[in-house]
């Protein structure tokens, strides 16, 4: 018999709805194994036994809602009423925020539990949490949403909160083997999620499956959207200079895939980005520094001897940015927004790595965030799911990415992905 813990939150909802499960019994299943391998994963930050229950047995009570019972852990940048925020950082070591941030909060109006915070690496930023990756405690989970995709891939909760900037879903993601969806900017609400770069910051969710990620994430506005079974997508493999920082791995798993979808009914084309578009890469670098300067510009004034070096040296990368260059870099990317729109005009989605390669050894550094940083300031919708196995047994992903808006065909085309995956 299957533990609660390891239903998809789709699943569990049916049997919620069913009545063949409650939310209590699965969130004590995710509890039981919270206690069994946190201390080995470190994926919780904070966690309650007792307020996670009382408000499963509410739901249990409760009429029907679109996420009613199913629990959900979220990243510690993101504010909570019950649990501690500290952001990754020292300097909020046993902060309480007094009011949900939005997300949290709709997800409770639309019936979901909260099981408690997941590791976030410092502000969201490269510093690495202590999280470890659940498939091999050796290796890292990626960064930032490090605890939101240990905690799902190792099966302590089903659906997570995470957020990014550059690259902090899609990484974790195909590191530790689970979903990661990126919705198109400002999808779901950031109230209540410490802000970092304005431009870029997006929250979005870690799940199992791809069908979570679309259940969660429009459950959060009261709907349910259909899974489209008979897609036949246009699918793009994009190549970019990037590419080159590709391990052969990766590219091999991409092109593997694109094989296999074609052969299952989709098409495949070959499609260069844009050398201007692909420019922006290093403005995203530029811009997301100077707007960190200014959000965390109290941190700086008073706190900055509790910065990692590595966060400090990010920071200073602002300075000498002048306004001029700023709101420049800002026109040049609202008109790249644009113009990047011309990719899907005979195309569903675009293939792309989500990483280097599988989760590196070692806990000190969380893998760069290069594949993600123009999808993220470009506003575009993206999704990691697995599909293979790297050389040393760990996952390898690839990235969808998707027209701006169009979050629901991108949806479906990582469904058909998965398929495709799964029958290999």
């Amino acid at each position: 018999m299957t533990p609660a813990n390891h239903f998809s939150a789709l699943d569990a909802a049916r049997a919620l709805e069913a009545g063949t499960l409650t939310s209590e019994a699965l969130v004590r299943a995710c509890l039981d194994r919270i206690a069994e391998r946190n201390n080995d994963v470190l994926a919780f930050t904070a966690f309650d036994a007792d307020t996670a229950l009382h408000h499963a047995r509410l739901a249990d009570r409760s009429a029907a809602a679109p996420l009613r019972g199913i629990p959900f852990a979220v990243k510690d940048v993101i504010d909570t009423a019950d649990y501690p925020t500290a952001y990754g950082s020292p300097i909020y070591a046993g902060h309480r925020p007094h009011i949900d941030a939005a997300c949290v909060a709709t997800a409770r109006e639309r019936g979901a539990v909260v099981l408690g915070k997941v590791a976030t690496s410092e502000f969201a930023t490269q510093s690495p949490s202590q999280t470890r990756n659940p498939l091999n405690l050796g290796h890292t989970p990626g960064g930032s949403s490090s605890g939101s995709a240990a905690a799902v891939a190792d099966f302590m909760v089903p659906v997570a909160f995470g957020t990014q900037t550059t690259a902090s879903i899609v990484r974790p993601a195909s590191y530790c083997g689970v979903v990661g969806y990126k919705p198109t900017f400002g999808f779901i609400g950031v109230a209540g999620l410490k802000p970092l770069s304005p431009m870029q910051d997006t929250i979005g969710l870690l799940t199992r499956t791809v069908a979570d990620a679309a259940f969660f994430s429009f459950g959060l506005h009261g709907a349910r959207i259909t899974s489209q079974t008979d897609i036949r997508p246009r699918l793009a493999v994009c190549e970019s200079r990037q590419w080159s920082h590709a391990r052969p791995e990766m590219a091999q798993a991409i092109e593997q895939l694109a094989a296999d979808a074609q052969r299952q009914g989709a098409r495949v084309q070959r499609i260069t980005l844009p050398a201007d578009i692909e420019d922006l890469v290093d403005l995203q670098a530029r811009l997301f520094a100077f707007e960190a300067r200014q959000s965390l510009a109290c941190e700086r004034a008073n706190n900055s001897s509790q910065f990692s070096e590595r966060l400090q040296k990010r920071l200073d990368g602002g300075i000498g940015i002048t306004p001029r260059e700023y709101l420049d870099m800002r026109r040049r990317a609202a008109l790249a927004r644009v113009k990047v729109q011309a990719l899907f005009a005979d195309v569903d989605a675009l293939l792309y790595p989500p990483a280097e390669g599988e989760a590196d050894i070692g806990l000190a550094d969380s893998g760069s965030p290069r594949f993600g940083a123009l999808w993220s300031l470009l506003h575009l919708p993206c999704i990691s799911l697995p599909v293979t196995k790297g050389p040393a047994g760990l996952p390898l992903g690839v990235q969808a990415i998707g027209a701006y808006g169009d979050d629901e065909r991108l949806l479906a085309v990582a469904a058909f992905l998965n398929r495709v995956a799964a029958v290999r």
